[in-house]
């Protein structure tokens, strides 16, 4: 039997003052847009920005229901509503934070399994890679390259 070795390689700033200017922007807009989630059973508010080839910026949040399969994350509220207002027009960088219940969480806070496969997927319509910057409620700001550098195991159309 063999083993394989998956490994990921991720910038981290310490402070929003490291990222340039675009990046920066982002990162408030999704901590702005946080606030105003909709999550009363988990008391964890996701904020999404999203930057489009076409410079205009999507937001999204996530959006809590009692029945929870219909929750919808807030990086998917963000990408598909992008979709829906800019068919064809790619994404280039997402911002993602939260605001989260536990108080001052200091640890980036990556997307879920179904995000990430949604970001993987968008990757793919457009061939192109998507930047993703991650912050918890403040500390270390993780910045990633593609969705692949953390789904190292992709499920794509090769399979169906």
């Amino acid at each position: 039997m063999k083993k394989i070795k998956l490994q990921a390689e991720i910038e981290v700033a310490s402070d929003i003052s490291e990222l340039n200017s675009t990046d920066a922007m982002l990162l408030l807009r999704a901590k702005e847009v946080a606030k105003d989630a909709y999550a009363p059973y988990s008391n964890f508010k996701v904020g999404s920005a999203l930057l489009l080839e076409n410079d205009k910026i999507v937001i999204g949040n996530n959006q809590e229901n009692a029945s929870f399969s219909v929750t919808i994350c807030g990086e998917r509220n963000a990408i598909f509503s992008a979709s829906a207002q800019y068919p064809g027009v790619a994404i280039k960088t997402i911002a993602i934070t939260v605001i989260s219940s536990k108080g001052n969480l200091e640890t980036p806070v990556p997307p879920c399994g179904s995000c990430r496969q949604v970001i993987y997927e968008m990757e793919t319509r457009h061939k192109n890679n998507i930047r993703i910057i991650l912050q918890g409620d403040s500390g270390d700001i993780y910045l990633i390259n593609s969705i692949k550098d953390i789904l190292p195991l992709l499920f794509d159309s090769r399979y169906l």
